[in-house]
């Protein structure tokens, strides 16, 4: 393998010649790294760029590589293509950046966040992105990423990043905090993905409907939404008729009890399901579908592992070109737009929140449309949020505050101090034991004192 990658590999003069060069940061995924790589190859604008893989993982960064390079030779594309565990070496002269990295092993770790605060009568549904599992899986991830932006701010400061990883609120305010001039955004597919539902909803295509939404990234809802013939407000209508599509075959699968709720009880909807939703709120365990929650969870883990195994399969049975193929996701679209100043909106990005959401703190980062010029991303102003929903993220604002300062100030004290701000949290004592617990297994991935 080592031979193939010393062939594929171009001197840092072939790359330095090329328009833009791509770095994709946890390249080693081979889902994410394939997909990336399969957007920028159907990409007619980035054609004559340069794309640099980057992984610790040398292993699955050689299957992605070798699947790339023969993708690339098979259409015979004008793009340079470099793999490399030095990440200095990556972010050499990069213009572009994609991160999407988590701490290994995954879902070994996200279960431990799940199961040891329940152990303790914890209420947290999912413990990604909030609750005790969201502050550990931030105290694991977060570190490393702000690594990654110091080399950036130092070799390539003005480069665009582009973040994936979770969670995605907590990440991108500590690097909006410690590197404040850096290009950073947040992107997350969750409101593009539900956006399919309004339009069966309303019976009407997508392209009839002009929408608003934001909030925190996996805590926001759909502000506004209008009919374009009709020039008129289609959020009475999906008032009416949504709490029975969600609870039909037809709706959403999984977990949306807790969705239906805040619909009714708010008049909003969320563009998430209840596993993510009901990470910050103190009774979402009460209205949450709990069984829904754990399902999808299950099934997305079943599919990740199996989708790996197959990936890895097909490669060394040399189909691996056939895998790079274009993902569903944003970062390219926004690239192209960035080189081309298209002016196009984008409908959910994560940028700091300078008075787009006006009731709540300014140093936060916020989930909310943008438009895309060859300056990067501006946010569009969505003035005050609705106050019964502001009231929560408030909430979240003062933990997600906390989170951040333990991590800069690696305090101990400042990240228990977090944990009880956290609305999942009923016992103090408790709480004590179970973070002391959890701070013991994590002890190998966290820098406190």
């Amino acid at each position: 393998m080592n031979i193939i990658l010393n062939l594929i590999r171009k001197s840092e003069i072939d790359i330095l010649t090329k328009k833009e060069k791509i770095v994709i940061i946890g390249a080693g995924s081979l889902q994410f790294g394939l997909g990336s790589v399969g957007s920028v190859i159907n990409s007619e604008v980035l054609q004559g760029s340069a794309i640099s893989l980057h992984d610790i993982n040398q292993t699955n960064l050689d299957l992605v590589t070798l699947s790339c390079k023969e993708a690339i030779e098979q259409k015979n594309l004008d793009l340079d293509l470099e793999s490399t565990i030095d990440r200095k070496k990556a972010l050499k002269n990069a213009t572009f950046i994609i991160n999407s990295i988590e701490v290994s092993p995954r879902f070994e770790l996200w279960e431990r966040d799940y199961e040891i605060p329940r152990k303790y009568g914890n209420t947290q549904i999912m413990g990604e992105n909030g609750g005790p599992g969201g502050l550990f899986h931030s105290l694991r991830v977060i570190p490393p990423i702000l690594e990654i932006c110091d080399d950036i701010n130092k070799i390539c400061p003005d480069a665009h990043v582009i973040n994936y990883s979770n969670p995605m609120s907590r990440i991108c305010l500590a690097v909006k905090r410690k590197f404040p001039s850096l290009n950073f955004v947040g992107l997350c597919h969750e409101f593009p993905g539900f956006v399919r539902h309004y339009s069966k909803i309303l019976n009407t295509p997508l392209s009839n409907l002009e929408m608003r939404a934001g909030g925190l990234n996996h805590f926001g809802v759909l502000l506004s939404i209008r009919y374009i013939d009709k020039n008129k407000d289609a959020y009475p209508d999906l008032r009416k008729n949504a709490l029975k599509y969600l609870s039909g075959a037809i709706g959403y699968p999984y977990d949306v009890d807790l969705i239906k709720y805040i619909l009714e009880k708010f008049g909003y909807i969320p563009y998430t399901q209840d596993s993510h939703y009901g990470e910050y709120i103190s009774w979402g365990w009460e209205k949450a579908n709990f069984e829904g929650a754990r399902d999808f969870y299950n099934k997305y883990k079943d599919l990740t592992l199996s989708t790996g195994r197959r990936i890895q399969k097909l490669i060394k049975r040399g189909k691996g070109a056939k895998l790079v193929k274009p993902d569903f996701e944003r970062a390219i679209p926004i690239i192209e737009g960035i080189k081309t100043d298209s002016n196009h909106e984008e409908a959910s990005v994560n940028l700091p929140n300078d008075d787009v959401i006006t009731n709540i703190p300014r140093d936060l980062v916020v989930e909310c449309p943008a438009i895309v010029t060859k300056n990067g991303l501006k946010a569009i102003t969505l003035g005050d949020y609705p106050k019964g929903l502001v009231a929560l993220l408030r909430n979240q604002a003062s933990v997600q505050d906390l989170v951040v300062e333990s991590i800069l100030k690696k305090s101990k004290e400042i990240a228990f101090q977090a944990l009880l701000m956290d609305p999942t949290i009923e016992n103090a004592s408790k709480a004590e034991e179970m973070f002391e617990e959890m701070l013991k297994v994590n002890q190998d991935y966290i820098d406190l004192q």
